[in-house]
This record gives C-alpha cells, sequence and structure tokens, in this order.
C-alpha cells in the first residue's frame, strides 16, 4: 500500500541528527499554518500533545507522524512528501538551530492508489 507520509533521504540524515542529539523517541505533527506556517514541526514527545482529532498518517526515519484531523480533510488526497530546505523554520520545532527546516510537499494520489487507501479503510 502506498504511503500516506514519506521523507526524503535530506529529511531522513536531519532526523537522524535530531536523535543523536535530542534521543530516538521524537514526534512530528504538520502545523496548521496558525504560528509555524503549514510546516512539519519535529517534538520530544513530552511538547506537544497528541489528541483525538490527531490522524497518524504513518513514519517518517521510524518517527510517528501526525496532522489534525481538520487539516487532514484537505491533504487527505495527497501524499505528503517531508523535505529538507537551507534557513529557519519555525521556532517551535528542533531542527531550528541547524540552519535547516523542514518542508512539506505533496502530490496528489493515483486513481489506483486512492482506490488502495479507501480498500484499506485508511481514508
Amino acid at each position: 500500500m502506498v504511503d500516506r507520509v514519506i521523507a526524503t533521504p535530506a529529511t531522513l540524515e536531519l532526523i537522524e541528527l535530531l536523535k543523536q542529539q535530542y534521543g530516538p523517541a521524537l514526534m512530528f505533527h504538520q502545523s496548521g499554518g496558525c504560528c509555524d506556517n503549514s510546516s512539519p514541526n519535529c517534538y520530544l514527545p513530552t511538547d506537544l500533545s497528541i489528541g483525538p482529532y490527531d490522524i497518524q498518517l504513518g513514519h517518517i526515519g521510524d518517527v510517528p507522524f501526525y496532522i489534525s484531523a481538520s487539516q487532514y480533510e484537505y491533504w487527505k488526497h495527497s501524499q505528503l512528501i517531508i523535505d529538507v530546505i537551507a534557513g529557519h523554520g519555525g521556532t517551535f520545532s528542533l531542527e531550528g538551530n541547524t540552519g535547516k527546516s523542514f518542508l512539506t510537499r505533496s502530490r496528489l494520489f493515483s486513481d489506483a492508489e486512492w482506490a488502495e487507501l479507501q480498500a484499506a479503510g485508511v481514508v
């Protein structure tokens, strides 16, 4: 089955750096656009509470990735591709002091991929 969220090699490299710095227990949450724009933020599990209206899309670099249910409604037809760019991103995400920031790119699922996700009951 197609993954709903994937990571570029640069993202996986930055995740490994963050694991070395902060430990292996990390998590991602796709920001809804308030303070940190619409960016994927990396947190320690103690820094953000996952609630009943958050959906786990999958894992990137063995780290769980969540999105709010309301935002998921806008993105559910798309595969999220988590990438890294040079520059400072949001102030809440752990990569803030690295000179890099996580960025969400996306692509629409093909009809076959969408049918597969529907058949699996994950959309």
